[in-house]
C-alpha cells in the first residue's frame, strides 16, 4: 500500500497530480524511468512516468490526464489515502552528455515527464531552452518548476490566451534558424507534436530524442503490448525506452496502435461516471 500524501487538481481539472510515499522507488528512480500502478485490487494495470521524485523524503510524483476509467479512479484519491499497488521504477533512464545548448519541448502532460527529464540534462551541464504549449492558458502545467531549470523559455497556446499564438514548432524553428549551438532536442508530449518536432529537426540534422507511451500491460517486456518500430526493428517501450531517437520511430504506427482502444477507454469513462 502506498499512501498518497498530496492531491491536486490542474487545468480545470481534466490533470492530477499525486505525490505518494514509496521510498524504495524513490531512492532508485531516475529522469525518464516510470511506475506501473494498480489503484486497487480489481484495477487495471496502467503505465504513468514519474514526474519528479526525492530519495530524501521518499515520494514520488505522478501527473495524468483522464481519459479513461483507471485515470479517473486515481483521481479521487486524497491526501491520506492509499493506493494499493505501485511498481518501479521501470524503463530506461535518460541518458544526457554535456552538448552545449539543449532545447526542450513540451505539450499537455508530457511536460510533467519533460520536467524531470530536464532536471537530467541540466545536470548534465547544459544550457537549457524550454518550449512549453498546450490549448490555452489554463492548461500550461509545471511553468515556475521549468523557469527554475530553463535558462530560456517560451510558452504557445493554441489559442493565443497566453505566450505566442500556435504551436511549438513555430519558436523550435526560429531557435534553429537563429542559433548554431543546439546539439540536442527532446520532445515529449502527444504523438502529432513528436511527429512534428522530429520532422522539423531531422531538417536540421539535430539529434531529437523523444518519450513514447504505447499501450502498456506488464511492464517487463513480457506481453509485447508497448512495441514500437524504431529504425524498422521491433523495440518494446516498457525495456528498451520510453526514449527513443525520434527520427527513427514510426509514428503514424504508434498512433494506429494507441488508438485500438480509445472508443472503450472512453465507453468505460462514461459507465464509471453513470
Amino acid at each position: 500500500m502506498f499512501e498518497v500524501t498530496r492531491h491536486e487538481e490542474m487545468a480545470q481539472g481534466s490533470i492530477i497530480r499525486l505525490d505518494l510515499i514509496a521510498p524504495q522507488i524513490a531512492a532508485k528512480a531516475k529522469p525518464g524511468q516510470f511506475v506501473i500502478i494498480r489503484a486497487n485490487e480489481f484495477g487495471e494495470r496502467i503505465p504513468l512516468t514519474i514526474a519528479d521524485s526525492d530519495p530524501y523524503s521518499g515520494i514520488i510524483t505522478i501527473i495524468f490526464q483522464i481519459v479513461g476509467k483507471s485515470t479517473a479512479l486515481l483521481r479521487a484519491f486524497k491526501a491520506g489515502d492509499y493506493i494499493k499497488d505501485v511498481a518501479g521504477p521501470l524503463g530506461r533512464p535518460v541518458e544526457v552528455d554535456k552538448v552545449g545548448t539543449a532545447v526542450v519541448v513540451g505539450g499537455g502532460t508530457g511536460i510533467a515527464i519533460l520536467h524531470h527529464v530536464t532536471k537530467a540534462v541540466k545536470e548534465a551541464g547544459n544550457s537549457i531552452i524550454g518550449i512549453l504549449g498546450a490549448r490555452s492558458k489554463d492548461y500550461i502545467i509545471m511553468e515556475d518548476e521549468m523557469r527554475l531549470l530553463c535558462d530560456e523559455m517560451v510558452i504557445t497556446t493554441d489559442d493565443g490566451s497566453y505566450g505566442i499564438q500556435g504551436f511549438v514548432t513555430a519558436p523550435l524553428q526560429e531557435y534553429l534558424d537563429e542559433r548554431f549551438d543546439i546539439k540536442l532536442v527532446y520532445a515529449i508530449g502527444p504523438i502529432i507534436m513528436m511527429k512534428n518536432v522530429c520532422n522539423l529537426t531531422r531538417k536540421y540534422n539535430i539529434k531529437t530524442m523523444v518519450s513514447l507511451n504505447p499501450i502498456m500491460v506488464d511492464g517487463t517486456g513480457m506481453c509485447g503490448g508497448c512495441r514500437v518500430s524504431v529504425g524498422g526493428k521491433t523495440s518494446f517501450c516498457c525495456c528498451d525506452g520510453p526514449d527513443f531517437d525520434g527520427h527513427a520511430v514510426d509514428f503514424d504506427e504508434l498512433e494506429k496502435r494507441n488508438n485500438m482502444y480509445l472508443k472503450k477507454e472512453k465507453d468505460a469513462l462514461l459507465f464509471s461516471i453513470r
